[in-house]
């Protein structure tokens, strides 16, 4: 099954200490564009506030971006548009086994469950006005579903091999449960 999510590509960088982690975390966005990088237009409104800290938005080319930070990290990734409407990633410093458990994120969470949650709340568009402890999250052949309150659609997810020692998961719509076309994947 075509989720998109076989066309993401994915980077990461340090942040300097002192240093701007939006702009590192832009950076790699417009590396991973390439050569409509340096003419893409990355903003980020709020849908709530109108202020700069919503979902990166890519302006000019035909690709969704997310971007997460994890301990002196920026993680940044790229879907082609055409596969897939939403796109988001999460990112967070594993444990060594992603089997530590998340205070506050809901009984039994660990690490993993946390990355996957995160990451499909910013996809949804409504982050943590839902509460991550009602998020349910199964794992299947192709990755994991996560079924969100008040969402009629699940998302898909799938697990990304990131930077040593931190947790990436990725999600999109899954255009299967929506009864539309999967699109294409990118070579």
């Amino acid at each position: 099954m075509s989720t998109g999510l076989e066309s993401v590509r994915l980077a990461w960088s340090a942040v300097p200490e002192g240093g701007d982690r939006r702009a590192v975390a832009w950076g790699l966005v417009r590396e991973l564009l390439g050569d409509a990088g340096p003419s893409a237009r990355l903003t980020n409104p709020c849908a709530y506030c109108g202020g700069p800290h919503g979902p990166l938005r890519v302006g000019g080319a035909p690709y969704l971006a997310g971007i997460a930070y994890a301990r002196d990290l920026a993680v940044a990734a790229v879907v082609d548009a055409h596969a897939t409407r939403t796109f988001a990633i999460d990112a967070e410093p594993d444990d060594a086994s992603g089997a530590g458990l998340v205070l506050g994120a809901g009984a039994g969470r660990t690490v993993r469950d946390w990355v996957r949650v995160e990451a499909a709340l910013k996809a949804d568009g409504r982050g943590l006005r839902v509460d991550p402890a009602l998020v349910e999250v199964r794992e299947d052949a192709d990755g994991w579903t996560a079924a969100i309150p008040g969402r009629a659609v699940p998302l898909r997810g799938r697990d990304l091999a990131g930077p040593p020692g931190v947790l990436v998961s990725a999600v999109t719509d899954d255009p299967a449960a929506a009864g539309a076309p999967a699109g294409r994947a990118s070579p």
